[in-house]
């Protein structure tokens, strides 16, 4: 009898602690939700740069994902994704100045009026669009 006692006791106990395991699956989603990047969208830089680029004639023609007159800002990132301080303002001075040859035979136009900061803000922008 107390073979079957304590073997039934012994069962219960190795169940508890089985089940008991389950707890553990939204404690640890709970975490990973704390410990994930914020959005874009929090980001200073990147709302510097949106909304730069919607008061500017930048969207007639780049778009976020599609090539249209001009690269699209995420091929625009994946060229730049390694660049260099210089290399950055180097492309801050294509917006101002303007350029052709870089992405093939339609010029960019340009930006004269833009301020060298506020170009390089956007250059900053698109770079954060690298997937």
């Amino acid at each position: 009898m107390k073979k079957l006692i304590v073997g039934s006791s012994l069962v219960i106990l190795i169940a508890l602690i089985a089940c008991g395991g389950s707890d553990s699956k939204p404690k640890e989603k709970e975490a990973a939700a704390k410990t994930s990047e914020p959005s874009l969208s929090d980001n200073p830089v990147y709302q510097k740069g949106l909304s730069l680029v919607a008061q500017d004639d930048c969207v007639t023609c780049h778009q976020v994902d599609n090539k249209f007159m001009g690269p699209s800002y995420r091929e625009i990132a994946a060229k730049y994704a390694n660049a260099t301080p210089e290399e950055k303002k180097a492309v801050a001075q294509r917006i101002i100045n303007g350029s052709t040859g870089i992405w093939g035979t339609v010029q960019m136009t340009k930006h004269s009026s833009m301020t060298t900061e506020n170009a390089e803000a956007i250059v900053d922008y698109i770079l954060l669009l690298k997937k």
